[in-house]
């Protein structure tokens, strides 16, 4: 039986002393920024923590400013004695392909936003409302009586300036920007985060961004923009899988598209054929529901999936199934 509650959350992490903190795979703003808040505040309760991010792919450069100093990527030897905090987590799939972390926990507290969360944890803490997994954490933070040191503050502002697009994506809720003046009035540098993030831009992140630009291609009547990346994009101009990050946006911001759509052959031999991220600038589009088509899953706005299919293959899919949820909305 698993439970929903805050305070079930808040009663585990009072009563066990050793964790290990989980984020998914090629982790973003709010898994990262939420991985080292929840290990801080951990550790200001005298608790022993250790962090963990599934794969052995760089972390994004961007991040790298964080103090993730000793971070994991294989699942700590002695995982099955601690208790699994996984954050920003919507399937156990995504804390990587080693089952046992999951399966030798003694419990699990899956703590997350995105609606279509599984729930795979003993205890679970969902709140699809929620700006980022950093703002549930806040209120966990303030139900445990944690400080919000300078410390703390800045990961947690880090979760949720990226998960709110630089509070411009529509799940920039009232309570989203008050927590980020809280935040900074705790300490958080607001304008060294954007700087580092999004103002410390890589040539070769450039070059692959260039890229995708030129490939892109305009569907549907110009609804739908999809591009594509490949292996050798990356080897070329000298980037890491991580740089592409962020280049959908600018397909998303194309006049008239509801939908953008980058599909990327991973630089490394050892993943799936093809990775797809997804992302709607329109509320009545819900593109998890085509990456679920294909297993894979994420917010109504911003979606992705894995996939064994050729390139043609999966265009063909996303323009059949944005059609279909096209067609689906115009007749609700």
């Amino acid at each position: 039986m698993t439970t929903n509650d805050m305070h079930a959350v808040v009663a585990a992490l009072r009563e066990h002393e050793r964790f290990v903190v989980a984020a998914h795979e090629n982790p973003d703003g709010d898994a990262l920024g939420s991985l080292l808040a929840m290990h801080l505040a951990l550790g200001q309760l005298g608790k022993e923590s250790a962090m963990f991010v599934p794969g052995q792919a760089p972390l994004p450069v961007e991040y790298t400013f964080l103090a993730l100093e000793g971070l994991h990527r294989e699942p700590p030897p002695d995982h099955a004695e601690r208790v699994l905090v996984a954050v920003d987590c919507a399937n156990e799939e995504r804390l990587g392909p080693d089952p046992t972390l999951l399966q030798d926990s003694p419990l699990t507290l899956d703590i997350d936003h995105h609606h279509d969360n599984t729930r795979f944890g003993d205890v679970n803490l969902i709140v699809a409302g929620a700006s980022s997994t950093g703002e549930i954490l806040a209120e966990v933070f303030r139900e445990l009586g944690v400080e919000i040191t300078p410390e703390i503050a800045e990961p947690l502002y880090v979760a949720l300036v990226t998960d709110t697009g630089r509070f411009q994506y529509a799940n920039t809720s009232p309570k989203a920007l008050r927590l980020a003046a809280d935040l900074i009035e705790a300490g958080a540098d607001g304008h060294k985060v954007f700087q580092t993030v999004y103002e410390n831009v890589q040539f070769a992140k450039l070059k692959l961004l260039a890229r995708a630009l030129e490939r892109a291609e305009v569907y549907s009547g110009g609804r739908l923009v999809v591009s594509h990346l490949l292996k050798n994009d990356f080897a070329e101009v000298g980037a890491a899988e991580p740089y592409s990050e962020g280049i959908i946006d600018y397909l998303r911001a194309v006049e008239g598209a509801m939908v953008a759509a980058l599909i990327r052959e991973p630089p490394r031999g050892d993943g799936p054929a093809h990775r797809v991220s997804l992302r709607a600038s329109v509320d009545e589009i819900d593109v998890s529901v085509i990456a679920r088509k294909s297993n894979g899953g994420g917010h109504r706005q911003a979606a992705g999936f894995s996939s064994e299919l050729s390139l043609d293959e999966l265009k063909r899919f996303i323009v059949e199934e944005f059609e279909h949820a096209a067609a689906a909305s115009s007749h609700a």
